[in-house]
């Protein structure tokens, strides 16, 4: 296959996580000509160009993002490595009953079996790595020994091996964070059928007759139209969907309303949105995990966590989970402490929501940022709230062992089990795992966007490849399944090219 004098075999638009691995594997064909196109800056090959703030794993950086200063569930990266640049650095994986969803409506390519030789090459180019010794600290090692003391057993996060409590696999080595665009396109850049085009926003689709005929990008305020033979989506769940109902593509009604004429009413773009809300519970820190923790700094060690639990509430299905309980300790995420005061506390996240939110246009302009509606706790049976409470008694409970008492007390005010409803929801925050605004589904599911091959119903060669095609949200941190699903679905487009 060769590029025509017009454009190129293939078009990736996006250049996060899943982005990156598309281009990387797809031009592995040296007669095959790929365009990697992403809106963000591209800092380059060598480390010493990046942000030091982009580059340090010890924090979530914040400034190359859309939207400065925006809630927390709208956080979205705008630079090539996409979330692997501003996120955890965590990877784990879900859990059996997570891939059988999609495998129900995928087929079986998504089962965890299936999955499994990409999860390991996913682990193996991003060079995932445990935990080492000297970046645990006081609470870290102290919530493992209290996790156990709760009769949790030790288990593999990289792997659907059960609840339980164990550390993530990461993608940092000694603080500096390794990101896709490192792991991915360090090797690709010289390969002259690969271009990355940076600093280049994606309007929208130029679709007729059934096909994407080109694809119109902002290139510091010019408007250029790229032309492919085919084309893949990798903008993101909150971006795929809106460069899909700039397109015409979405639910027609929704179009219609800002001014946008359907050219294939599909109702599922930007329906079926899955995050995973968490509330923190706050600990007071002694004098002498304070002065630890200050100590950990001073040694360029402190992580404010390494840890985690797989719990599950009162409603998980045996072998399973459907919790992750998260303690931390170091400086806060949001706003400042004095020096030599730290930040204590234990987080619980609800890992499998029923509720559903929504990604719709507020305009046509591209400019214009979505709306996003994370719907965190609305559905109507009052699932996922039953299983927040569940996850806070086991917060509670774990405070109060044995291993973590003597580190850090309650604060003052009522005890999150005594929280009202409206208390809980006030107090939200999120895991930044959104997933599911183009969900896949079978041929008779009115709500799908996207078939078991990622191809988009209604458009010959399109085909959308990130978290926004998971029906349901694993439980898991989504990186490490992302990067396994686009190493998948590159692995098929590639043969099927």
């Amino acid at each position: 296959m060769t590029g025509t004098p017009a454009g190129y075999d293939v078009i990736v638009l996006g250049g996060g996580v899943a982005g990156c691995v598309l281009a990387a594997r797809l031009s592995e064909d040296p007669d095959r000509t790929v365009c990697l196109v992403e809106a963000g800056p591209d800092f380059g090959p060598d480390r010493q160009d990046w942000p030091a703030k982009v580059l340090n794993a010890r924090a979530l950086p914040r400034e190359e993002v859309w939207e400065r200063h925006a809630p927390a569930h709208r956080i979205r990266a705008r630079v090539l490595g996409g979330s692997s640049c501003i996120n955890g650095c965590w990877n784990t994986w879900g859990s059996e009953a997570d891939h059988a969803e999609w495998a129900r409506t995928g087929g079986p390519r998504w089962t965890a079996a299936a999955l499994e030789p990409y999860r390991l090459a996913a682990v193996e180019q991003m060079g995932l790595r445990r935990v080492p010794e000297r970046e645990f600290s006081p609470w870290s090692r102290a919530a493992l020994a209290a996790a156990a003391e709760l009769g949790f057993r030790e288990v593999d996060m990289g792997t659907p091996s059960g609840p339980g409590y164990g550390t993530p696999l990461l993608n940092a080595f000694d603080g500096v964070r390794h990101n896709a665009a490192f792991a991915y396109l360090d090797a690709a850049r010289a390969r002259p059928n690969l271009t990355v085009l940076a600093g280049a926003a994606v309007d929208r689709l130029d679709i007729g007759d059934g096909r994407v005929r080109g694809v119109r990008v902002d290139i510091g305020g010019r408007h250029e139209t790229l032309v492919a033979d085919a084309y893949l989506l990798a903008c993101g769940t909150f971006g795929s969907p809106a460069v899909l109902m700039r397109s015409g593509v979405g639910p027609a009604d929704h179009l219609r309303t800002v001014g946008i004429r359907p050219e294939i009413d599909l109702p599922g773009v930007g329906s079926n949105l899955t995050d995973q809300p968490g509330v923190f519970v706050p600990l007071a820190p002694t004098d002498e995990l304070n002065a630890a923790l200050a100590a950990k700094e001073a040694d360029g060690d402190l992580y404010v966590s390494r840890m985690l639990v797989r719990a599950a509430g009162e409603l998980c299905p045996d072998d399973s989970w459907d919790l992750h309980i998260l303690p931390v300790a170091g400086p806060p995420l949001f706003g400042k402490l004095p020096p030599g005061r730290y930040e204590a506390g234990i987080s619980a996240f609800v890992m499998k929501p029923t509720s559903r939110g929504t990604v719709r246009l507020a305009s046509a302009d591209p400019a214009t940022a979505p709306e996003i509606d994370p719907g965190f706790l609305t559905d109507e049976g009052g699932h996922d709230l039953a299983v927040l409470r569940s996850g806070l008694e086991i917060v509670e409970r774990m405070a109060a062992t044995a291993a973590l008492k003597p580190l850090a007390g309650p604060v003052r005010g009522h005890p999150a089990r005594d929280l009202s409803d409206q208390d809980l929801r006030g107090r939200l925050g999120t895991y930044w795992h959104p997933v599911g605004t183009c969900a896949m589904g079978a041929p008779d599911d009115p709500l799908a966007v996207v078939d078991g091959e990622a191809r988009v119903r209604g458009v010959a060669n399109l085909r959308i490849v990130d978290a926004s095609v998971l029906p349901t949200v694993p439980a898991a941190n989504t990186q490490l399944p992302v990067l396994a699903v686009a190493e998948m679905l590159a692995d098929l487009i590639g043969g099927a090219a």
